[in-house]
C-alpha cells in the first residue's frame, strides 16, 4: 500500500480523492453563503451558522477537511516538481504554447497558489475570529429555531461587515474565479484518474466540470459583490 501511494498514480489518486472531497465541501459552503442574500437581517444565515458550529458531526469533519486541504496541497506540490524535473529544458521550449491543452491544465499550480492565498484571507477574516480570537461584530443575537427563541453569535454581522470592505470583495472575486479555472481541469481529471473517463465520458466530464466550476466560482463572487452593493448599512 505504501508503494502505491509513493508511486505517481498513487499520488494522483490521493490528489483526486481529496479534490472530490473538497468539491463536496464547496457545495455545502456555497449553499450556506447563499443564505447571506436572504433579506431577513441575517436570521436564517445565523441559524445555519449556529447549526454548523454546534453539530457534533460538523465538528468532527473540520479536522478531516483541514487534512484534506493539506494532503491536496502537498501532493500537488510534489507532482508539479516531479513533472517539471522530468520535462527538464523541454518545458522552457514549449512554454504555454502547447496546442490542444487548456490554459487551466498548464497552470494548475499557479491557480492553486491563488486559491491558497484566498483561503488564508478567508480563514483570517472568518474562521480565526469565530473560533479563536473573537470580534466586536460577533455580539449575540436572538433567532427563532423551531419556535424557540435561541441566543447565537451574530455571524451574519461579521460576514456582512467584512464584505463591506471593497478590497475583501476584490480578493474574493479573484480567488473565486481562480477556483473556477482550477476546477475546470481538476474535476474531469479526477474521474480520469479513477478510470471513469473514456473518449465519450471525457467530453461529458469536461462539460459537467466546466458548468460546475463556473457555477461555484460565479456563485461565490456574486454573493460577495451583492453583499457589498445591496446589504450594507
Amino acid at each position: 500500500m505504501s508503494n502505491f501511494f509513493g508511486s505517481s498514480i498513487g499520488k494522483k489518486f490521493l490528489m483526486s480523492i481529496t479534490g472530490l472531497f473538497l468539491v463536496t465541501f464547496l457545495l455545502v459552503h456555497l449553499s450556506l453563503n447563499a443564505l447571506l442574500l436572504v433579506p431577513d437581517g441575517g436570521e436564517l444565515f445565523n441559524a445555519a451558522a449556529h447549526f454548523m458550529a454546534t453539530n457534533p458531526l460538523i465538528k468532527l469533519m473540520e479536522p478531516v477537511l483541514g487534512l484534506g486541504f493539506l494532503v491536496h496541497i502537498i501532493y500537488a506540490s510534489i507532482l508539479t516538481l516531479q513533472n517539471q524535473k522530468a520535462r527538464g529544458n523541454d518545458r522552457y521550449a514549449s512554454g504555454n504554447n502547447t496546442k490542444n491543452v487548456a490554459w487551466a491544465s498548464k497552470n494548475m499550480y499557479v491557480l492553486g497558489a491563488v486559491i491558497l492565498a484566498f483561503l488564508v484571507v478567508h480563514i483570517a477574516n472568518f474562521w480565526v475570529k469565530m473560533k479563536i480570537t473573537g470580534d466586536s461584530l460577533l455580539g449575540h443575537t436572538h433567532i427563532t429555531v423551531a419556535g424557540v427563541e435561541t441566543q447565537v453569535e451574530n455571524a451574519y454581522a461579521l460576514v456582512n461587515g467584512t464584505f463591506g470592505m471593497l478590497w475583501v470583495v476584490i480578493v474574493y472575486a479573484i480567488g473565486s474565479l481562480g477556483l473556477a479555472y482550477h476546477l475546470t481541469h481538476g474535476f474531469w481529471s479526477a474521474f480520469q484518474t479513477f478510470g471513469l473517463s473514456n473518449s465519450i465520458w471525457r467530453k461529458r466530464w469536461t462539460v459537467i466540470g466546466t458548468v460546475f466550476a463556473w457555477f461555484v466560482g460565479i456563485g461565490f463572487t456574486l454573493i460577495a459583490v451583492l453583499q457589498y452593493l445591496f446589504f450594507q448599512g
